[in-house]
């Protein structure tokens, strides 16, 4: 089984902004989520930790399991907004006029001006999944909203452009395993208190 963990919730301001991988910290919220899940996973022996390079999402990981081990892997990081990060909508409105609309129109495919697109988290993402599975489980993976969404489209053969439907709020947890019919989604959006 792999846990696929979104990180606790971060500081935002308002209005709301583009986050993608500006490394914003957990709020005490947060922190108090992702121990949440370390009290509940505490009898779980998982044959790895990973996370995500961003500090939300590591500190997340040493709470939600401590006294593991925890390899930071480059790969779960964030979705890359490029040009857009730190900006509202209306300041991308504004900046980059028609490119908001184009990315409603084609959220798989479009790239932000120095960014990447789902599609290209999607690439990067759905190998590592797939090479965890290959591996000795449970697994844990702390990682952002964009990154677990790609991959679990990406596994499941589920179209990109619905990967905003799939709500995976702050500390929300998916389960995944690969079996003899391919990949299963166990749990979605689960939390410490319901799973």
């Amino acid at each position: 089984m792999i846990y696929l963990l979104r990180h606790g919730e971060i500081t935002q301001s308002s209005p709301r902004r583009f986050v993608g991988r500006r490394d914003l910290p957990l709020t005490e919220r947060g922190r108090t989520q992702a121990a949440q899940w370390g009290e509940r996973l505490r009898g779980t022996v998982f044959q790895a930790v990973y996370t995500s390079p961003l500090s939300r999402c590591r500190e997340s990981a040493r709470l939600a399991a401590p006294g593991r081990e925890i390899a930071v892997e480059p790969g779960w990081i964030e979705i890359s907004l490029g040009a857009w990060e730190g900006l509202s909508v209306d300041e991308v409105r504004e900046r980059f006029p028609g490119e908001y609309e184009a990315r409603g129109q084609d959220l798989a495919g479009h790239r932000p001006q120095d960014g990447e697109s789902f599609a290209d988290v999607a690439e990067r993402v759905t190998p590592l999944l797939e090479a965890l599975a290959q591996g000795p489980e449970p697994v844990l993976v702390v990682a952002h909203s964009g990154v677990i969404r790609a991959g679990l489209c990406g596994l499941l053969g589920l179209p990109l452009d619905n990967l905003l439907r799939l709500d995976l709020d702050y500390a929300g947890m998916c389960l995944v395993e690969q079996g003899r019919q391919g990949w299963r989604l166990h749990g979605f959006n689960l939390r410490p208190e319901g799973f």
